[in-house]
């Protein structure tokens, strides 16, 4: 009876082995998962998808959310020049510091869990949730905190100090380094796509824009404006005081038509003196008015005060185009050329008006489908 007693305890004892091993597999294969489902994200908009609600479905929680370091808002841009408006991404916090968000990850380089306290994680996740527990996973790269991961549960036994941390170690190394990855990817795709001089999109963006732009137009049935902007009298200024000189004057009118459009907007230095903004969603009055505003704020003050004897005046001179879908199927590249050259035309326009004023495209059938 007694050998059989321990048969019986030694059979339980193996069973209880196989099942932990099973679970064990089980857990791993999850794990492998969800960091590939991590290193396999297109791009940073995917990545911060995956962080957040695509970990919380994983681990079958309540909330999730992840906060990034972005002072000079660099991520952020990133992210519209890949088509996603921050504001989307309700479960992703910019800061200026992790430290504002997440006290706990002040002092220390490694997940902190515990209970939900409503003054220190509230921000974090909002007022939806009635968590009771969370835990908080710095994301470190080169010694410095770059974001921080965060998991909200409503049970309170589901993250607490006596918990290991050593998988929430692991993964926040994995999430730190895709991030990391996402936004040099970005960077790069930026870099092939920006004008170095004025540190606006270049044309070769432009062209991909305007086909996306049109597209969605086309789509949603909305009108699209695109404004040709073009510097006035430029050879004078390069002629008279140096291509130096003319190349702080692209960058300052760059910077003052850049104060003028939304983040929305689609802007592009598209060769020379010339500039090309486009407009989604705006109807041809608003469209030139907001050309109107771009004309006053360019020419508001001369050029040069801190560098020249006599400071120059600058202005422009912009031809407004639209863009109107209507029942045919025309090649969207077809469409974006007669566009362009729409409001190019327009722009020639405003300069035999006399300069520093705007144009609109005479017959604005040519940008419309069906007409």
């Amino acid at each position: 009876m007694e050998r059989d007693r321990e048969l019986d305890e030694l059979r339980s004892h193996i069973a209880r082995l196989k099942d932990e091993a099973r679970k064990n597999e089980e857990t791993w294969k999850r794990s492998q998962q969800r960091e590939m489902a991590l290193l396999d994200a297109k791009d940073l908009p995917t990545l911060l998808m995956q962080l957040t609600d695509g970990l919380r479905k994983s681990y079958r929680l309540q909330a999730a959310s992840v906060a990034l370091a972005d002072p000079h808002h660099e991520i952020r841009h990133l992210l519209s020049d890949q088509g996603t408006e921050p504001k989307e991404l309700a479960r992703v916090l910019f800061v200026d510091a992790i430290g504002e968000v997440v006290p706990q990850l002040r002092a220390q380089k490694r997940p902190w869990l515990g209970a939900f306290i409503a003054g220190d994680h509230q921000r974090l996740f909002g007022r939806t949730f009635s968590l009771a527990s969370v835990a908080l996973l710095p994301l470190v790269r080169h010694a410095r905190v770059v974001g921080s991961l965060h998991f909200g549960s409503t049970e309170a036994s589901r993250f607490t100090k006596e918990h290991a941390t050593d998988f929430l170690v692991h993964l926040g190394v994995i999430a730190a380094f895709c991030l990391e990855n996402a936004i040099n990817q970005a960077k790069l795709v930026r870099t092939g796509s920006t004008d170095l001089l004025t540190g606006w999109h270049n044309r070769r963006y432009l062209e991909t824009r305007l086909l996306e732009e049109l597209a969605r137009s086309r789509r949603e049935r909305t009108t699209l404006i695109c404004l040709m902007i073009d510097i006035d009298h430029f050879k004078r200024i390069n002629d008279g005081f140096g291509h130096a000189i003319g190349d702080k004057v692209l960058r300052e009118v760059a910077r003052r038509i850049g104060g003028q459009v939304r983040n929305s907007d689609v802007s592009a230095r598209y060769g020379g003196e010339e500039f090309v903004v486009l407009l989604p969603h705006t109807e041809l009055d608003s469209g030139r008015l907001l050309a109107e505003r771009i004309c006053k704020a360019v020419s508001a003050e001369p050029f040069g005060k801190d560098v020249l004897d006599t400071p120059l005046p600058i202005t422009v001179s912009i031809g407004v185009a639209e863009y109107l879908p209507g029942t045919d199927s025309a090649d969207l590249a077809i469409v974006g050329e007669r566009l362009i050259s729409d409001a190019d035309a327009a722009m020639y326009q405003a300069k035999a008006a006399g300069r520093n004023t705007v144009a609109l495209a005479k017959d604005q059938a040519v940008s419309r489908e069906g007409s």
